[in-house]
């Protein structure tokens, strides 16, 4: 009996019932199946789980899905369509009459759906069985994390040596005749991902104030000097995991509070490394965080380390567990990030980030790129 049995027969619930498409981390974990349109999933207590699409997806969910596979008319779909105009309802009834009892369904369950299952069979909505069940990743999720990681490593390290190849002129980076800008690096990461069957969007490439912005994307030259800031988090297009680094370097000479600031993000990175491990909360390893960066006189407000230590990383980039407040036990298999950080408006921001593994004995970064802050041509 798996966590999604045990929280049916919890439940007193009948069938676990979800619809989407593989843009769904939920139902591609469940069935491993890739498509673009929803199909329904249905699994019923101590069964196989199975999902419901149309003939011309039956051959190819057959040889591909990790999950029984029935068509929507051997489903009863197209029949109860001739009765019932309604799709939601009509899916409601096909869903009803597959579960025969009570459904248990994930939050995100379109409201329609939801609406007339209720009405027809009842409705309990589950607490998060599938991400718990996410959370713990098996050796061959492990892999897959390890290859795209190996890929973000080719990224960062084309992005770097750009950097480091670049002249300054009046304190920008020029690199093969013209200014060197976060939108350029960004590009030319994603192509090079992109030819490593990787896809990123939204990564980030900023310098110098704007690194004081956590999430700012950046835009225009970078200069010398100055703090850049780079974030790249891909996932394998054929596997759909993610992974998750951060490195922080400057083109000449930092100053001395961004020095400062490296130094004790690094001694941070470091602390939180050999915490990260079983039976240790997400929350205890963060506020070992918090507590050296306030001895150091990095004190937690509106500036300083503005976010929580890490993340879970799988289907999904962000993912249970936290490293956080609340963050609960660590266990073996979460693989997750540590990502210690420090920002100030007036002066920039830097942090550090790998992706890891927790292993019976503590934490094996898959990430094992340099975290040099000074690099020069």
């Amino acid at each position: 009996m798996d966590a999604l049995d045990r929280a049916l027969k919890k439940n007193g619930a009948s069938a676990y019932v979800m619809i989407g498409s593989s843009d769904n981390a939920d139902m591609r974990y469940l069935t491993r199946f890739i498509t673009t349109d929803p199909v329904m999933y249905i699994r019923k207590t101590g069964e196989r789980g199975y999902i419901i699409v149309s003939q011309m997806e039956y051959q190819r969910a057959e040889q591909e899905a990790a999950a029984g596979v029935m068509t929507r008319a051997d489903a009863g779909f197209l029949t109860i369509l001739e009765e019932e105009k309604d799709q939601w309802r009509a899916l409601a009834r096909m869903a009803a009459g597959h579960a025969g009892g009570k459904v248990l369904v994930p939050p995100a369950l379109p409201y329609a759906l939801g609406y007339h299952l209720d009405a027809l069979a009842g409705v309990i909505t589950d607490t998060g069985t599938i991400a718990s069940m996410r959370a713990k990743k098996s050796r061959h999720e492990v892999k897959a994390i390890e290859r795209v990681q190996r890929s973000a490593d080719r990224a960062m390290a084309h992005a770097i040596d750009c950097i480091r190849k670049s002249k300054p002129r009046n304190g920008v980076l020029w690199h093969d005749g013209k200014p060197l800008t976060s939108e350029r690096i960004r590009s030319e990461m994603h192509s090079l991902l992109m030819q490593r069957g990787c896809l990123a969007k939204d990564t980030i490439v900023s310098c110098g104030r704007d690194t004081a912005a956590p999430h700012a994307r950046g835009t225009g030259p970078l200069y010398e000097g100055e703090p850049v800031v780079i974030d790249i988090f891909p996932s394998d297009e054929r596997t759909g995991y993610y992974s998750d680094m951060t490195r922080t370097i400057v083109k000449g000479d930092p100053s001395p509070e961004i020095r400062d600031m490296y130094d004790a993000v690094t001694a941070a990175h470091d602390l939180a490394a050999s915490m990260i491990k079983p039976g240790v909360s997400g929350e205890e390893a963060y506020q070992a965080v918090v507590d050296l960066f306030s001895s150091r006189g990095y004190r937690k407000g509106r500036e300083g380390f503005t976010h929580s230590l890490g993340h879970g990383v799988g289907l999904e980039v962000h993912e249970l567990p936290s490293l956080g407040p609340g963050g609960g036990q660590l266990s073996r298999g979460n693989v997750v990030t540590n990502e210690p950080g420090l920002y100030y408006e007036k002066i920039g921001g830097v942090r550090l980030e790998n992706t890891g593994v927790i292993t019976r004995t503590g934490y094996r970064s898959l990430t094992s790129f340099s975290r040099d802050l000074v690099v020069w041509a």
